[in-house]
């Protein structure tokens, strides 16, 4: 399986060639076939500049120009458009995400789950740097989401996922604009029926540059798009799910809790099986 790795980039210069070279030094180290697509998203300092040094030795790394206006929404959508793996990961550019944790996400997804969802808030999972209020929001609106939508998962806001090809090709149209569209993708994904494996990761906060996130601003983004998705989930009446979903029939959901893992029955898949009775 070939893993593409989406890293939107705006005025990272001062991290964005380490963030890439742990990336590419750990996928390397596992024998992982991979491609590192920076999306420059209307850098004014020497980001852009920067990744295509890495480009010049490493051909598994390339600088995209985002044809979109600035967000973060568009500059991942723009390395959707053109990601040429069986599946793809967004990461940071910032260095927040672990790459030892990409490499698990791979694994995961070579077992056969369709999304690799991590945590930063669950056993086994290490977060250091996190600023109190922003993490105290942070676990306000995933609590939420967690209500709303009953998926077991704590950490939906979490940029950092990865999924199959056909997974992304599910989710269209994308309608987030900025960084709405980390909670888009993973809820359009398992509301549209595609399994998903939830494990601990580590996370750091930043060392060099400033954090592109403004709260005050993203408020009313990510109720837009947590309400489209959930209307979608009870009004639809199943229009956009997968089309194949009944056909695995031992499909699930599984939770990595430190030693003691754990698999939990998708919902969907036992309310079929309890109508069958």
């Amino acid at each position: 399986m070939r893993l593409s790795v989406v890293i939107p980039a705006h005025n990272e210069e001062g991290c964005v060639a380490e963030t890439v070279t742990e990336i590419v030094d750990a996928l390397e180290r596992e024998g992982v076939d991979y491609e590192v697509i920076v999306v420059d998203d209307g850098s004014t300092d020497e980001t852009a500049t920067r990744v295509a040094r890495l480009a010049e030795i490493n051909p598994h790394v390339r600088c995209l120009t985002s044809p979109y206006r600035n967000g973060f929404g568009f500059a991942v959508r723009a390395g959707l458009d053109v990601f040429e793996g069986d599946a793809v990961a967004i990461m940071m550019a910032d260095g927040s995400d672990h790459p030892g944790d990409l490499v698990n996400y791979h694994r995961l997804l070579q077992a056969g789950y369709d999304c690799a969802f991590g945590s930063r808030f669950m056993r086994g999972a290490e977060v250091d740097g996190y600023p109190v209020v922003k993490r105290m929001i942070n676990r306000v609106v995933n609590l939420g989401i967690r209500l709303l939508f009953g998926h077991g998962y704590n950490d939906t806001t979490n940029a950092f996922k990865a999924y199959r090809r056909e997974v992304i090709d599910n989710v269209q149209p994308l309608l987030s604009h900025h960084f709405n569209l980390t909670v888009e993708i993973p809820l359009k994904a398992v509301v549209r029926g595609h399994s998903y494996a939830i494990a601990p990761i580590r996370w750091r906060g930043r060392t060099a540059g400033d954090s592109k996130l403004r709260l005050q601003e993203m408020g009313s983004r990510y109720l837009f798009i947590v309400l489209i998705v959930f209307l979608e989930h009870h009004l639809s009446r199943g229009d956009y799910r997968r089309q194949d979903l009944q056909a695995p029939a031992s499909r699930r959901r599984w939770r990595a809790g430190g030693p003691s893992a754990r698999f939990v029955e998708d919902r969907d898949q036992r309310s079929q099986r309890e109508r069958t009775r």
